[in-house]
């Protein structure tokens, strides 16, 4: 498929701040970040939810949302995600409508089951019952959204009795919305029933039999969009890939080894217990995990080639989001989004045909208008001395 003619570009904000760091003053980065961001026309940015562990630090995506959106302009902020377990669904409805009238329209609402294990486990929920709470929540959500009337429900975990948004949506019928999609295939199940949008939080590695399968992990949301009468747009798949930029690949790389160690290792692994599947010197994690194609580090010309990668391999997608990342310092990080807005974006926005096309129509026909440029000086000086 054919890349977008308009590709959305944006950030998914977990966000991850190192241990040690001054919390206030993460917090503080993070909405500098969105306001950069929105001066360099980023299309959006993806704030999360979580609650444990010390590292991800917005408990309330919603409220920091608020905060964001005075301070921007243009871009648009939606929950990367709502744990949808962790909520009665009428009132994350309720935020969200009210967050849809105060920013007049730039909010997206992301929902998921819940990503940390550790937040579930303090709430006192079940893991097995994640997944089907998220997709029962997300359908009365959607209702609240839609509906007029008052909505009666029982659930073994919430009730609605003669419930009602008191405020309708500000966008109509209601926001974007989309799904997180992992590792299940719940997510993309959930986008086919209710015909949202599919934020994929991981890119297979490089020569895995899974990286094969993007095609066929689509095609579980189209084929339950189809049982549900709806239809998969990929223009709504956003793909979430770690990225760091710099002048050259060699400086990009030794501005994260550390760092980027530190993320994969003490947190992903140590702290959450993902398997690990690296056997070698912590300043060589960064290597591994660009060369298996789980991260781009380097140059603009290096990220370009990798979203054409990713286009084959999912057959096609609408929006690419950087997961962020402090790997580097607070000037280099904004750099590398700078580099990405001024020379990633405009290749795939279609914002430098018409450029190109100028500027090769000039070169080809640059001797004859010069040469007529030149006649033209030539007739007026000599008339000039004839009167």
């Amino acid at each position: 498929m054919p890349l977008p003619e308009r590709m959305n570009f944006g950030i998914f904000m977990a966000p991850f701040h190192h241990m040690n760091d001054n919390p206030t003053l993460a917090i503080e980065r993070d909405l500098e970040i969105i306001q950069w961001l929105d001066h360099l026309g980023f299309d959006q940015a993806w704030i999360g939810e979580h609650h444990s562990v010390g590292w991800e630090t917005i408990a309330s995506p919603e409220i920091f949302i608020g905060v964001a959106a005075e301070r921007t302009k243009h871009i648009k902020l939606g929950t990367g995600v709502v744990s949808l377990p962790y909520h009665h669904p009428l009132m994350v409805a309720n935020r969200m409508i009210l967050l849809d009238h105060l920013t007049k329209g730039r909010v997206l609402l992301g929902v998921g089951p819940g990503a940390l294990q550790t937040d579930a486990h303090q709430l006192g929920i079940d893991p097995d019952k994640q997944r089907p709470r998220m997709n029962e929540s997300l359908g009365i959500i959607k209702r609240l959204f839609t509906e007029t009337k008052p909505i009666t429900y029982k659930s073994e975990w919430f009730e609605l009795n003669e419930a009602m948004s008191q405020l309708r949506p500000y966008t109509k019928p209601h926001m974007p919305m989309y799904v997180a999609s992992v590792q299940s295939p719940t997510g993309m199940l959930a986008a086919g029933k209710y015909g949202l949008g599919v934020l994929s939080l991981t890119v297979p590695r490089q020569g895995s039999q899974e990286q094969t399968n993007l095609k066929e992990f689509w095609k579980v949301g189209e084929e339950s969009a189809k049982e549900h009468g709806n239809k998969m747009d990929r223009s709504k798949w956003n793909i979430v890939v770690p990225v760091h930029l710099a002048e050259s690949k060699k400086e990009a790389m030794n501005q994260v080894r550390e760092k980027s160690a530190e993320y994969d290792y003490d947190y992903f692994h140590k702290a959450l217990g993902r398997p690990w599947d690296f056997d070698g010197p912590r300043d060589k994690i960064v290597d591994h995990h660009v060369n298996n194609g789980t991260w781009v580090v380097g140059t603009p010309d290096d990220l370009i080639e990798y979203i054409k990668m990713l286009d084959e391999l999912t057959g096609g997608f609408g929006g690419f989001m950087i997961q962020t990342t402090e790997w580097a310092t607070r000037e280099q990080v904004m750099k590398s989004y700078e580099l990405i807005a001024r020379y990633v974006m405009p290749h795939f926005q279609n914002s430098l045909q018409n450029i190109n096309t100028s500027y090769d129509w000039a070169v080809k026909n640059s001797e004859e208008i010069m040469s007529r440029r030149q006649g033209a000086i030539n007739k007026a000086i000599s008339e000039y001395e004839n009167k």
